[in-house]
């Protein structure tokens, strides 16, 4: 039986800068019992860098609870299935409506039309609500004074 530190998979990331979503993956999996891990008495520095936001700026670090697990086949199968997960790129830059953006087809013109479609009608029925609830309101206290 082979075991090893948390802290040395982490090393073993294609990208070091998603380590804390993968120490996360991992406590969940051990949670749910896809494998045995044992903390250890020592933490350890992740390799991810954290920028401050503010007037300081400057760079920062965290660090967690290192763990001792045992290298299986479905370790391994599941570490690489993560691992493939947390180097892909996940951001994509949100094209910006535009002229250009709707004759490149960048943007579906239809689905932003049905969508604006919506809302226009959805916001038509929210006035026509609102003047009628304010066309009741001001009635009964018409009715109201005129008794008096």
């Amino acid at each position: 039986m082979t075991y090893r530190k948390l802290s040395e998979q982490v090393n073993l990331l294609e990208n070091t800068q998603r380590s804390d979503i993968f120490i996360r993956l991992f406590r969940s999996a051990v949670r749910e019992g896809q494998f045995d891990a044992v903390y250890l008495p020592e933490r350890f520095e992740l390799p991810k860098v954290y920028a401050r936001r503010g007037e300081q700026g400057g760079h920062y670090s965290k660090d967690s609870k290192d763990m001792v697990f045992e290298v299986t086949p479905a370790f391994e199968e599941w570490f690489e299935n993560v691992n493939r997960e947390l180097s892909q790129h996940r951001r994509r830059s949100r094209v910006k409506p535009s002229l250009e953006a709707y004759s490149e087809g960048l943007i579906d013109f239809k689905a932003a039309a049905e969508e604006t479609r919506r809302k226009m009608l959805a916001s038509q029925e929210k006035g026509q609500k609102l003047g009628k609830s304010r066309s009741k309101r001001s009635s009964t206290t018409r009715a109201a004074k005129t008794q008096k």
